[in-house]
């Protein structure tokens, strides 16, 4: 028996990752702490990289080609203007997303934000939480990515996270965290916490945005 439970709580131990990047302790509870932060899969990366090497070796090739004259300066920095344009449009813009959208996994709840200058969140409350499940390709799985998906009680419907880093685990983790809060709030009689949006529009119904109904849903971040 005892061998059984020090395996358990060694399996236990080794779903916890250290947290890199730490998060706002103003967003976090008293007593909770963060377990795992996440950014979206670095391959969501690998599209801008790539358009940044083909725009700068495009342009620096078709500014090398420009025939020398009194335009050859108005035409290179024309092409350099455009190059600008298409880095921003293209590969700015996507790493500021990646950068800006978290999966915050703590002892109490999910954590989700995601946005540059409109921001968008949400909080699921671990005792929320009735089912999480993970899919990968074949090409996740050699990744180590996939999709995550968390289904809650209520109306909440599912939130669908998208190229989730080491989805498996995550998942082994979540479904962990929720049997321990669970335990925590048994033994404690504390009542469930409610989840929602990160914003305003909360009725005694629930948290309803313009144009979407108090049905099931699903939530795509």
């Amino acid at each position: 028996m005892c061998a059984h439970r020090r395996g358990k709580r060694d399996e236990r131990v080794t779903l916890r990752h250290s947290v890199r990047v730490p998060y706002p302790d103003r967003l976090l509870a008293e007593d909770e702490e963060v377990v795992r932060h996440l950014h979206p899969h670095w391959l969501t990366l690998a599209r801008p990289v790539l358009v940044l090497l083909l725009v700068v070796g495009g342009t620096s090739f078709g500014a090398a080609l420009v025939p020398a004259g009194p335009s050859q300066g108005t035409v290179r920095t024309v092409l350099a203007g455009l190059a600008l344009l298409v880095l921003v449009a293209a590969v700015l813009r996507p790493v500021l997303r990646w950068r800006t959208t978290h999966y915050v996994v703590t002892t109490h709840r999910v954590l989700l934000r995601e946005g540059v200058l409109a921001r968008r969140g949400r909080d699921i409350a671990l005792s929320r939480i009735a089912d999480v499940s993970y899919r990968q390709t074949l090409g996740q799985r050699l990744v180590s990515s996939g999709t995550l998906t968390i289904e809650t009680v209520g109306d909440g419907g599912a939130t669908v996270l998208e190229r989730v880093p080491d989805s498996d685990g995550v998942q082994q983790l979540l479904v962990q965290l929720v049997e321990e809060d669970a335990d925590r709030r048994g033994g404690a009689g504390v009542p469930p916490p409610r989840d929602g949006w990160d914003d305003d529009g909360w009725t005694p119904d629930g948290w309803t945005p313009a144009g979407w109904t108090a049905g099931h849903r699903t939530t795509r971040f």
